[in-house]
């Protein structure tokens, strides 16, 4: 099945959401084929390297400098005037981004079986990007919970004292699972695939993750180290994901000297770009 081919697609409406859903999986495991793909991935574990590097330094600073001053500083945890910002931190849960996402995808797929030609092409160049910000998201969320676990870190307060050292490896409990923060790798994750997509959205994008790290300090759900580790931890996981989508060439073209740059030409032209490649066998 073609879906730029203007031919109605066989098959009842079942077959063709199967064909639809099929489609958007197979695209994703398919084998790299940019021929630039190897540099690419050179500059992905350089820049992930040194991003890497001076975060670890920042949350290293952090914890010993200046983790335990700044939890005194917010106001005590239940603070009824603080109820605007429980509602806003929100924004930033990973199961909340994720169910949209995964929701706005369900609903493109249903939509999408029962068009054919251009107008499935269209949506199908949509959901190619709807794939990426759903899975630099849950990515970074998964490797996110595995350094939780790992990790062990208290929250503040818990056991009594602001103690940005308390840690109880494998531990697995909420109390203990305050790095990184499950927000700011959510938010940060969001924040740097949409900017990937559209640039122009930048300041927007990150001036919401950095409202949502803010948000998690206040209501001291975190440390300041923690967010930080957070907003890297989304960061870099969004940045292998660009990688593994440019390589397939979905959704991102790949300079000659390994640079990731969105698909260039009008909106219309590069989701048509993107679902060629997606109806590609």
């Amino acid at each position: 099945m073609r879906a730029l081919t203007g031919i109605a697609p066989r098959g009842g409406y079942p077959a063709q959401l199967l064909a639809v859903s099929r489609r958007a999986l197979a695209q994703l495991v398919r084998s790299p084929s940019h021929s630039c793909r190897a540099e690419a991935a050179r500059k992905l574990a350089r820049h992930s390297l040194w991003l890497s590097a001076a975060g670890a330094a920042l949350v290293i600073a952090l914890m010993v400098g200046f983790d335990q001053a700044e939890i005194l500083l917010m106001p005590p945890r239940g603070t009824p005037s603080l109820w605007p910002i429980r509602i806003l931190t929100d924004f930033g849960k990973d199961e909340y981004v994720l169910l949209v996402l995964g929701a706005a995808l369900v609903a493109l797929a249903l939509v999408a079986a029962g068009l054919h030609g251009s107008r499935r092409a269209l949506l199908l160049g949509f959901g190619t990007r709807l794939q990426f910000m759903f899975l630099s998201v849950a990515v970074s969320a998964f490797v996110a919970e595995i350094l939780k676990f790992l990790i062990g870190r208290g929250r503040p307060f818990v056991g009594g004292k602001a103690n940005p050292f308390n840690f109880v490896p494998f531990d697995g409990t909420g109390a203990y699972a305050s790095l990184p923060s499950g927000h700011a790798v959510a938010a940060f994750a969001l924040a740097f695939a949409v900017s990937a997509l559209w640039p122009r959205l930048r300041v927007f994008m990150f001036t919401y993750a950095i409202v949502i790290l803010l948000t998690r300090l206040v209501l001291l759900a975190h440390h300041p180290s923690d967010v930080v580790a957070g907003a890297l931890v989304g960061t870099v996981g969004a940045m292998a994901v660009r990688y593994w989508f440019a390589a397939r060439r979905l959704g991102f073209a790949i300079r000659a000297d390994g640079t990731i740059v969105p698909l260039s030409g009008t909106v219309s032209d590069r989701l048509k770009r993107v679902a060629r490649g997606a109806s590609a066998p």
